[in-house]
């Protein structure tokens, strides 16, 4: 019995020392879970402040930004061309007549909506009203730290290209491109501008011009030539408005200035920033060849595109031209991108909607989009 006892005492001291060495090892795992478990936590903390703390890289931005009548007939196919964008490249600005909305009765492009600007003027053509519209839109566009580049388009314009190319385009320089040559006819430069604008730094160009942060800044500044061009540089009234006001005897006289085709040329030019610009526009636009006495009586008109000259080979054939040859100066711009031969323009007008859908539905814009039918008409 005694030697029992001792057997049973022995086994149970096994059991308790077994059962001792199980707590220790649950214990040692416990703790070192543990502390792996606080070590994890303490790096998903030190982690995420070197996230918060790292500033996220934003990407310079380009304003399009656009001055129509009311609406965007051609919204559907910049809907398109906005869709090639997926890192937040670029804004959009409207400068539309006052009081109208873009919302989703007037546009079906999501990226229109509420894009018009607050303080929109009655612009007429020829006027220099058209070039106020352009500094109001500078004037939000610069708003934005991010907006890099600034845009001028008309509600006719369409894209040549898919938004990744024109991007890089125009990106890849810090120039502005401002389409600027010496204007030696008679009749746009009045005399009455000169000393604050002398005919030395007097030019002339498209107004669709693409610009830098810097000379936009510097045309919202602007208080010296604007108003000089408000008073002296007005349009010459064709013959057949002349009956609804005072016409002089000798009608020769008459300057014919379209503030539009002279501001931005003549601004910069005046500042000493013509070194900074690339001398031609990037939007095409192709003029009606008038007879003298026609272009007497109805002035000059770009060329309309409507539905039956909408086809590949007309796009083709604006993409394909390489060089522009100035007259007044005897100088020929041969386009390039990066210093590479490239084509000289990124957009196209005057295209009307029917025109310009046919061209996206055809895909001759490069653009990925829905077949889209001109059935619908925004208010």
């Amino acid at each position: 019995m005694g030697g029992l006892k001792l057997i049973r005492r022995s086994n149970s001291q096994k059991s308790q020392h077994r059962w001792k060495i199980k707590v220790f090892v649950m214990m040692l795992l416990g703790s070192f879970f543990g502390t792996l478990l606080i070590m994890e936590t303490q790096y998903s903390r030190i982690r995420m402040l070197a996230l918060l703390s790292t500033p996220k890289i934003q990407n310079p931005k380009i304003a399009f930004l656009f001055i129509a009548r009311n609406r965007l007939p051609l919204d559907i196919v910049w809907d398109a061309f906005f869709q090639g964008d997926e890192e937040n490249k670029f804004s959009i600005l409207v400068h539309s007549r006052p009081g109208f909305l873009f919302n989703k009765v007037t546009t079906r492009s999501v990226y229109f909506l509420d894009r018009q600007v607050n303080d929109s003027i009655q612009v007429d053509w020829g006027e220099a009203s058209m070039i106020q519209a352009e500094r109001i839109l500078l004037q939000h566009a610069l708003m934005d730290p991010l907006n890099e580049r600034f845009v001028f388009l008309s509600d006719s314009c369409i894209p040549l290209y898919n938004f990744s190319y024109t991007y890089d385009y125009i990106m890849s320089t810090p120039n502005s491109f401002v389409d600027s040559f010496a204007d030696t006819k008679e009749g746009r430069y009045n005399p009455k501008m000169d000393p604050i604008i002398p005919v030395q730094s007097w030019r002339k160009g498209s107004q669709w011009a693409v610009l830098n942060r810097k000379h936009a800044d510097k045309i919202v500044k602007d208080d010296r030539l604007f108003p000089m061009f408000q008073l002296h540089c007005k349009k010459k009234p064709l013959p057949e408005f002349w009956r609804d006001q005072y016409v002089p005897p000798d009608t020769s006289k008459i300057h014919n200035c379209i503030p539009d085709e002279h501001y931005v040329q003549t601004l910069l030019a005046h500042e000493g920033l013509e070194g900074e610009i690339t001398r031609r526009t990037l939007t095409h636009t192709a003029w009606l060849i008038l007879s003298s006495k026609e272009r007497e009586r109805k002035g000059w008109h770009p060329v309309t595109y409507k539905l039956a000259d909408a086809t590949p080979v007309l796009i083709q054939s604006i993409k394909d031209i390489d060089n522009i040859y100035y007259e007044t100066e005897y100088r020929r711009e041969w386009c390039t991108s990066k210093e590479k031969p490239a084509p000289c323009f990124l957009f196209a007008r005057k295209f009307t909607r029917p025109a310009a859908l046919r061209l996206l539905n055809m895909s001759a814009l490069g653009l990925h989009h829905e077949v889209i039918s001109n059935d619908w008409t925004p208010q």
